[in-house]
C-alpha cells in the first residue's frame, strides 16, 4: 500500500494523520495528475498524484507525489504551480533515466526536498541541480487578487510616475496607447485617440492593472458630485500620504499647496456640491492646487468617493429612448459612453421624460 518514502523534516507526518489521507496522496486514476488539497488534523496537505505505466514496474506501474505540508489556515495557491511543476519534471526524469525508480539516484531526492524546503521558506525561491545537464529552478509567484473588468467608461491613472515606465517591456498596443493614458482620458477616448480597437485598448489596460502600473477613476466633469469617505481621516494621521497628496495637487511652477486648504477641500464635497461649485466656493484654497489632480488623488486613495448618476424607468409600458439602459443599473458615464451624447444631452432628454427618474448611489 501507499508509504512515506522520504520526508523532510523526518516524522513530521505522523502514521495517523498519514492513514487519514493516503487515499487523497495515492490515488485512484481519476485524480491522477490532478492538483489536490486536503486539510486533516491542522495541516494542509498539497501534492499531485502521478501514474507511470509500464511493465518494467512492480503491478506495471509506478505511483509517487512529491506534496507539500502547511498549516491548515496557510493560504497555499501560489504553491500550487510548483508541486504542479514538480510532478512534471520529476515524471520526465523518471522517463528519461529512471530517477526514482533506481535505487541510488532516488537518494538525491533527500538533498533536493531540503533545499526546497529552506529556500522557499526563506527566499521564496530554489535552483536544484539535479545532475551536469539538469537544473530546476523554482519561485513561488506572489498571487495577484482579481481586478475589475475594465470598461469603456473607465480612466486609467499611472499609480508611479509615467516617465519611469519603461516601454519596451510591453506589447505593441500597450506602447501605442501609452502617450494617450493622462489620468482624464477614458477607454473609449484613448482607442479613438490612439487609433486602437476599443477591445485591444481593454486588454492592454487590464494587463496594466492587474501589474499594478495603473488604477482606474471615473471620467472628471465640472458637474460631478463626489463626498468623502472615511478614509479622508488618513490625510490627518499619515504623514507620508500628507507628502504625496500635496507634491500631487501642487499645480507646476506654483507655490506649495497647504494642507490645511486641501483637507477643506476635500471635506468641502458633499451630496448636491458639484466639483464647479467647489472651485466657485473655494476660490482661494485653489490657488496653488489643481482641483482635477486634487479630485484624482482622493478617488485613487479613497480619501473621496464619485456619487454617480442612474436613470430608472418608472412605468415599463410607456416608450423612452434607450429604455435597456434606464433600468437603474447603468450610469450617466456607460449610457453617454455607449450612445455617444453628451451629459447635458442625456440631461435634457431625461428632464423631459416624466417617466424616468434619476438616482444617485
Amino acid at each position: 500500500g501507499p508509504k512515506i518514502t522520504f520526508q523532510v523534516p523526518e516524522e513530521y507526518i505522523s502514521r495517523e494523520l498519514f492513514d487519514t489521507v493516503q487515499v487523497y496522496i495515492i490515488t485512484k486514476p481519476e485524480l491522477q495528475n490532478k492538483l489536490i488539497t486536503v486539510t486533516a488534523m491542522d495541516k494542509k496537505l498539497i501534492g499531485c498524484p502521478v501514474c507511470i505505466e509500464h511493465k518494467k514496474y512492480v503491478r506495471n506501474a509506478l505511483l509517487f507525489n512529491l506534496g507539500f505540508v502547511c498549516d491548515a489556515k496557510a493560504k497555499t495557491c501560489s504553491l500550487e504551480p510548483i508541486v504542479k511543476k514538480l510532478a512534471g519534471y520529476l515524471t520526465t526524469l523518471e522517463l528519461e533515466s529512471g530517477f526514482i525508480s533506481n535505487d541510488d539516484s532516488k537518494q538525491k531526492l533527500i538533498p533536493l526536498m531540503t533545499i526546497i524546503l529552506e529556500d522557499l521558506n526563506a527566499r521564496g525561491k530554489c535552483s536544484l541541480p539535479i545532475d551536469e545537464s539538469n537544473t530546476i529552478h523554482l519561485k513561488v509567484i506572489a498571487q495577484r487578487r482579481d481586478q475589475p473588468i475594465v470598461q469603456e467608461y473607465d480612466v486609467p491613472v499611472f499609480t508611479e510616475c509615467k516617465e519611469d515606465f519603461i516601454k519596451i517591456h510591453w506589447d505593441l498596443t500597450t506602447q501605442q496607447i501609452l502617450p494617450y493614458i493622462d489620468g482624464f482620458r477614458h477607454i473609449q477616448k484613448i482607442s479613438a485617440e490612439a487609433d486602437v480597437e476599443l477591445n485591444l485598448v481593454r486588454i492592454a489596460v487590464q494587463n496594466l492593472l492587474y501589474y499594478g502600473v495603473v488604477t482606474l477613476v471615473p471620467i472628471f466633469q465640472y458637474s460631478n458630485v463626489y463626498c468623502p469617505t472615511p478614509g479622508v481621516q488618513d490625510l490627518v494621521d499619515d504623514k507620508s500620504l500628507q507628502e504625496e497628496c500635496l507634491a500631487y495637487v501642487t499645480k507646476p511652477g506654483h507655490k506649495r499647496a497647504n494642507l490645511r486648504d486641501v483637507f477643506q477641500l476635500y471635506c468641502g464635497l458633499s451630496p448636491g456640491t458639484t466639483a464647479r461649485d467647489l472651485c466657485s466656493r473655494y476660490s482661494q484654497q485653489l490657488q496653488h492646487a489643481d482641483e482635477r489632480k486634487l479630485i484624482q488623488f482622493g478617488l485613487m486613495k479613497g480619501l473621496i468617493r464619485r456619487l454617480h448618476k442612474y436613470p430608472v424607468k418608472v412605468n415599463c409600458e410607456e416608450k423612452s429612448q434607450s429604455p435597456r439602459l434606464y433600468t437603474g443599473s447603468h450610469s450617466y458615464d456607460e449610457i453617454c459612453c455607449k450612445t455617444g451624447i453628451s451629459y447635458k444631452e442625456l440631461d435634457e432628454r431625461l428632464e423631459n421624460d416624466s417617466n424616468i427618474i434619476v438616482c444617485w448611489k
